[in-house]
């Protein structure tokens, strides 16, 4: 057992150092503003925007106001930015009264103002405003048909930015004349910035038909009335070339490709060679489990296409197609699939969990696996196929002690995946 601890502790070293990469002070700080000669107007919204409001408070010299939305739990002390809880992933009616609180704060502005959005991961579902005709329970059923569909997170958000009176820089557009400065944290495969928190400061290039052959390419199922809605000229988000957005400016300050670099120098610190295969792999997260096994056991057998011992990180944003009741999340879903795939080999451990801290809906941020873990889980009672087949990767690990729960990390920047082979 000793030994396994040993693993855990070097996976648990990889995952604080990339959460440490994408931590809101250190992202802030070479990206401070100059100060404007009018007011400064701070808002913000996703799962790390209250430590990311309380960070730019303690770097910034000078008068500030504004207000930021988190999830419920969330939440960070913050002298002048006031700061909002909602739900997410279900949109609610106190992300509605967010949504209403945040053009507020920036209405009524001049050409001197400056606005800082600081916007990350979770911010789509935070911020619900449905359009003229819609209502919370349609924007609801759009999240709700969207998280079902098993599409990737880009065709989502190109898709719920039309469906929105504050996505797709239109939040931006009502700060206008005033000048918009975006620091964005990325949990979005690519990193652009449009797509993180479906962009309610930056603008995409995605337009309404481009969004309805996304629904037909996923095959997704959307009210009527929401189809209707998006089928309207009226239903398209600004274009990023619109005057109105000239002065703006948009910076990535963390993401996943400096997080996975940050786990690589932590872990040829300790002395184990490390690869990265990708920051921005996407896919259903038990396909994506059986490539990242099959790569592992080829190390593990043959040494190739890397050579032992070598840690292999990735990151990205698998998407799990729910198919049964059971508790869990993309990342323990990953990594029950990847137990069943690396059963009886030794030498490999992995950990797999989200840099926000959370999971899905439990409070785990993941879980460790190993070639005995699908043995131990039928010891334990369990049968990880019928757990994978039932979505209860979080039953299946829980029963091990094998689930990761840090708590909520305060930043986001995606899916973390670490695998050892010794």
């Amino acid at each position: 057992m000793g030994h396994q601890m040993i693993e855990k502790s070097f996976l648990t070293n990889l995952f604080e150092a990339a959460v440490q990469a994408a931590d809101p002070l250190e992202a802030l700080r070479p990206h401070m503003p100059e100060r404007p000669g009018g007011r400064t107007v701070v808002i913000g919204a996703g799962k790390g925007a209250a430590q990311l409001a309380r960070a730019f408070e303690a770097l910034w010299d000078g008068p500030l106001s504004g207000v930021v939305v988190t999830r419920y739990g969330y939440g960070a002390p913050c002298a002048q930015i006031r700061v909002m809880e909602a739900a997410h992933p279900v949109p609610d009616e106190a992300g509605l009264a967010a949504s209403e609180a945040l053009f507020e704060a920036v209405s009524g502005l001049c050409e001197d103002d400056l606005v800082v959005a600081l916007i990350c991961g979770g911010g789509s579902a935070l911020l619900p405003a449905p359009p003229e005709g819609l209502t919370l329970d349609d924007e609801r059923a759009l999240n709700s048909a969207l998280l079902a569909s098993g599409a990737p997170i880009s065709a989502m958000n190109a898709i719920r930015k039309h469906v929105s009176r504050i996505k797709g820089g239109r939040l931006a557009e009502a700060a206008h004349p005033a000048r918009v400065l975006s620091l964005v944290v990325s949990d979005v495969p690519g990193d652009d910035p449009a797509q993180v928190a479906s962009g309610p400061t930056v603008p995409d290039a995605v337009r309404r038909q481009q969004a309805l052959d996304l629904i037909r390419a996923h095959n997704i199922e959307l009210p009527e009335k929401i189809m209707a809605h998006i089928a309207r000229e009226e239903a398209a988000a600004p274009r990023p070339d619109a005057s109105g957005f000239a002065r703006n400016e948009v910076r990535v300050i963390a993401s996943a490709a400096l997080s996975l670099e940050a786990a690589a120098q932590a872990a040829e610190g300790q002395a184990v060679p490390a690869v990265i295969l990708s920051d921005a792999i996407e896919g259903e997260a038990r396909e994506v489990a059986r490539v990242h096994a099959a790569i592992a056991r080829q190390v593990a057998a043959k040494d190739q296409p890397f050579a032992k011992p070598v840690v292999i990180l990735s990151g990205g944003e698998t998407t799990v197609t729910l198919r049964g009741k059971g508790r869990g999340g993309r990342n323990s879903e990953f990594l029950l699939s990847f137990a069943l795939e690396i059963q009886g080999v030794e030498g490999i451990c992995a950990l797999a969990a989200d840099t926000d801290g959370i999971d899905g809906s439990e409070e785990n941020a993941g879980a460790f696996a190993d070639g005995q873990s699908a043995a131990r889980m039928r010891t334990a009672g369990r049968d990880p196929v019928a757990d994978l087949g039932n979505n209860d990767a979080y039953g299946a690990f829980e029963g091990l002690g094998d689930l990761y729960s840090p708590g909520p990390t305060g930043t986001n920047v995606n899916d973390f995946r670490a695998i050892l082979i010794r």
